[in-house]
């Protein structure tokens, strides 16, 4: 039996890429509601922020769904 390192070493970059930039994004959106509230403390619009935030949780939600999709392809 042969273990191909490199695709192991592949994999494991991949997956702690992704990982770290979906953390990333989720913690931007996070991030873009607590300036959302900061905003309404102040009297302030925050329609920017709070449109940030929905795009950052969409791309992390489609990024689950895309994942998903992977796995439940190959079956």
């Amino acid at each position: 039996m042969k273990i191909d390192w490199s695709a192991i070493g592949s994999v494991f970059g991949v997956s702690l890429a992704v990982t770290v930039g979906l953390v990333a994004v989720f913690t931007l959106g996070v991030s873009a509601l607590a300036r959302r509230e900061k905003a309404a403390a102040q009297g302030d619009s925050a329609a920017l922020a709070v449109t940030s935030a929905y795009v950052c949780f969409a791309a992390c939600a489609a990024a689950v769904a895309y994942g998903m999709y992977l796995i439940v392809a190959k079956v």
